[in-house]
């Protein structure tokens, strides 16, 4: 872990990149951003939905899948050990509890230690099941399992995490439900279609950040991963009075933001909007797992 002096802003490191099937470049390439961010002085480096693989095909998808306790996990693992940080490991594909039976996975969001140690895993809930009018269509549920449960946020040497993956994004109750669970900072890895990220990207992780007051982290894949499909990137920072403090620019990259954690407290402070809740109008975020 990098060690703070006097009162100094921990530091963290977006990841951005292009991943393909092929698992050891995309891996190459990850490790390489993680490196840089370390030489900066970096805590935690947030790596993108996919950062394993993007596949050309379903058949292609469930193939390369590997289980928690796998080759690339253990890599990474030793990776954060070595460099003393902590690693967001945005969207694995991890084998599912019945995989001999009936192939499917989850898409899982992996946080590791400044020991190696898996410090906490969410499997996302919500599906990317769209199909739009020109012509954009994926089904994620056809060979992923949604996954049974928000998890606590976690704490960190930059704050405390609430963990996401993408699509979530687009359902606020979630994002309230980590903050009441003592969420600083919520992270949401992605691999937004051009379309959809164009449209919508940039104003939902400003709208999550305003209303919960949190630091909102995406980490995104960018351009053409195979013939069929290509993301939107910008990957970026937001603080929690809906600024942008960070974005990346075009293909593969990094960037940075120090989280200010009194000056949250502060906006928090001043506007105590998590205070003014009507729940006895319009009920309660249930908040049960992540407490």
């Amino acid at each position: 872990m990098t060690s703070l002096q006097g009162g100094q802003k921990p530091l963290i490191a977006v990841c951005q990149m292009t991943a393909t099937d092929d698992k050891e470049k995309n891996f190459a390439t990850c490790v390489h951003l993680i490196n840089k961010a370390h030489q900066r002085g970096a805590s935690a480096v947030f790596l993108p939905e996919g950062f394993d693989y993007i596949g050309t095909s379903t058949e292609q998808t469930l193939s390369l899948a590997e289980p928690l306790e796998g080759d690339l996990i253990q890599h990474y693992s030793k990776l954060a050990r070595d460099l003393r940080l902590w690693l967001f490991l945005g969207g694995f594909h991890e084998k599912g509890p019945n995989w001999k039976e009936d192939h499917r996975v989850y898409n899982s969001h992996v946080v590791i230690d400044d020991t190696g140690c898996t410090a906490s895993v969410y499997r996302k809930t919500h599906l990317f099941d769209i199909s739009l009018h020109n012509g954009v269509s994926l089904k994620e549920s056809n060979f992923t399992i949604s996954g049974p449960a928000l998890v606590p946020p976690v704490s960190t040497p930059v704050g405390k995490v609430g963990l996401a993956v993408c699509y979530d994004l687009r359902f606020p109750e979630l994002s309230l439900a980590l903050r009441q669970g003592g969420a600083e900072i919520l992270t949401f890895p992605s691999a937004f279609t051009v379309t959809t990220g164009q449209a919508h990207w940039e104003v939902l992780l400003r709208a999550r950040a305003i209303e919960t007051q949190c630091y909102v982290v995406a980490a995104a894949q960018t351009g053409k991963h195979n013939e069929r499909r290509a993301s939107y990137g910008h990957s970026l920072v937001v603080d929690p009075w809906g600024t942008v403090v960070a974005q990346c620019s075009e293909g593969t990259n990094l960037c940075y933001a120090e989280i200010d954690l009194p000056s949250l407290h502060r906006v928090r402070l001043e506007m105590p909007v998590a205070n003014h809740r009507r729940s006895d109008l319009y009920g309660t975020i249930s908040s049960s797992n992540t407490s």
